[in-house]
This record gives structure tokens, sequence and C-alpha cells, in this order.
């Protein structure tokens, strides 16, 4: 039998696994096997982790397809989280994380009402340093796909929607960050569904090693500073994701570095909002959200 956590950070849903406890597995077919959503526990990937310290430890991610992913932010939060309740953690304390993108350290924030679902911590990480840069692709159909290519130690291609929704035109509230106004929103591109892009791209002779995909609107009235915008995601090796958490850095970068965007700026997807700081090129970016864990259990 195999130990497993289960945690979801907005929920982008991940097991966690002591990697001691799976030595002579193949991790790529036993990931496949155990985030199946409807013949295994169910997972977006598995963080195969294990204690490097007191206070530290050491991740592999695989994705739900089996691929191995360099990191995911919503799932080193959810180590973090994981980590803050086997080392019964105080607010303030930070664990050490080490990914296949680096080291991430991650602060506890605050510990929430378990009524969330499970033990729920509001974490920070700190998320390195971003590069980015401006870039267009084409498509099969010929269509330039103009957006921000941002690596936040794993590639994001993140489309900003311009003009900006920012008004009160078909029936959105621009100052109404729900879900059922957010849902108004519209991503497609030239009559594409967002999804349908978001594999194209992915897949995108440009990004030999695939691509996430984020399409973000700006949220606000156009006479206030821009600190909050709604986000959709496809993730390589997942496919369309509730939550991103390198995704919503990405789209934080882009946002701020070209859209004039402002530090602490709220990026709000469908599994619920997080927290973007970031100063600027060169400058190390912060992403604060919650944590939730919500199950123990053994697989076969």
């Amino acid at each position: 039998m195999i130990p497993f956590t289960k945690a979801h950070a907005c929920g982008n849903d991940f097991l966690i696994i002591n990697l001691e406890d799976v030595k002579g597995y193949d991790l790529e077919s036993l990931t496949q096997r155990l985030c199946e959503r409807n013949t295994g526990v169910g997972a977006d990937g598995i963080e195969f982790f294990e204690w490097t310290g007191e206070s530290s430890g050491k991740i592999t991610l695989y994705n739900a397809d089996g691929s191995i992913a360099e990191i995911s932010g919503n799932g080193t939060r959810c180590v973090a989280a994981w980590m803050a309740e086997e080392r019964n953690a105080q607010l303030g304390d930070e664990f050490a994380i080490e990914t296949d993108a680096g080291v991430r350290v991650c602060t506890v924030r605050e510990f929430r009402d378990s009524n969330a679902g499970g033990p729920t911590v509001l974490v920070t990480t700190d998320m390195d340093v971003p590069e980015f840069e401006r870039m267009t692709i084409e498509l099969a159909d010929g269509t330039s796909i103009d957006g921000v290519f941002v690596s936040m130690g794993n590639p994001h291609f993140v489309i900003v929607f311009e003009p900006s929704p920012r008004d009160l035109s078909g029936g959105y509230d621009p100052l109404d960050v729900s879900a059922r106004s957010l849902a108004m929103l519209d991503y497609s591109i030239n009559g594409r569904d967002w999804e349908e892009l978001g594999q194209e791209i992915c897949f995108h002779a440009d990004f030999p090693d695939q691509t996430n995909v984020e399409f973000v609107h700006p949220l606000g009235s156009v006479s206030e500073p821009l600190n909050q915008v709604a986000l959709r995601i496809f993730e390589r090796g997942v496919g369309p994701t509730s939550s991103s958490g390198t995704g919503t850095s990405a789209a934080g970068t882009a946002v701020i570095a070209y859209y004039e965007g402002q530090s602490p700026l709220e990026v709000a997807a469908p599994g619920g909002i997080q927290t973007v700081e970031w100063q600027g090129e060169g400058e190390r970016l912060y992403l604060t959200g919650p944590a939730t864990l919500v199950a123990r259990g053994e697989a076969w």
C-alpha cells in the first residue's frame, strides 16, 4: 500500500507521496494510474517528496499524464501546507523546498478554519525572478497571436486581452469579481474557444518542450489603477485547470511589465484568488494563496 495526502490550492489538486514509499515503482505509470479521475484517486499531479532537513525537503512533480514538470507553484504550496502540518508550524515559519526549477522558500502567513474542507494554510512563496519577453506566434490557420513568454522556472505563454473589458458592456460589472460575473468574460479569439487555442499553443512548434498557456482579462474601472485580473489556464500535461501558481505568477508578470498592472495584483482564476507582489524586471516575485489538506489515505 502507498500512503498519500491529497491537497489542493484553489482547486488545483495534488497527491503528496513520500519517495521512500514508492521505491521500485515506475513513477510515470503510477502517476497516470493514481491521477485518473474515475478509476484512481484523482489529481492534477503527484509531488514525490523527501525530507532533507527539519524544515526543508525536495520534490519531483509528475503531471497527470506522467510527464515531469519543473515546478508547480500550487503544488509547491500544497507541499508547504503539508510540511506545516507535519511540523506543527507557527505563523512566520519558513520551509525551503527544492524543485527542479530551484529552491522555493514558503512562509506560513495564516491558519484558516478547517470548514474549507480540511486544514488550510495561507502561504507566501518566493517564486524567484521571472524572465519574460514579448512574442508572436502563428497558428495553423494563419492567425497571429501576440503574447508574452514568461519563464517561472517553467514555460508560459500569456495572452492579455485588449482592448480591456473594463467597462459595463455585456452585463459585466467590472467591480464584481464573483464567479458569476467573471463567467461573463469572453476568452475566445476569432471564434475559437480558449480551451481549443490553449491546446494548439501548448504543442506549438515554437515551444519544443510545450508550454503552459494563460488567457488574461484586466478588471476594474479604466480610471483606477489596474490591480485585478481574471485568468483562464491551459496547463501543460494537464489541460484546462482551475488554478495554477506559476500561471498566476506569469500572468502577473506580463500584466505588470507591459499592461500597467500594479503590485500587489489580485489574480482571479475559477478556483480562487491569489496575490502577486512584484516590483519589476530583475526583482523576485512573491505569490500568496491558500492550500488545503483534503484527505489522507492509502492506494494500491
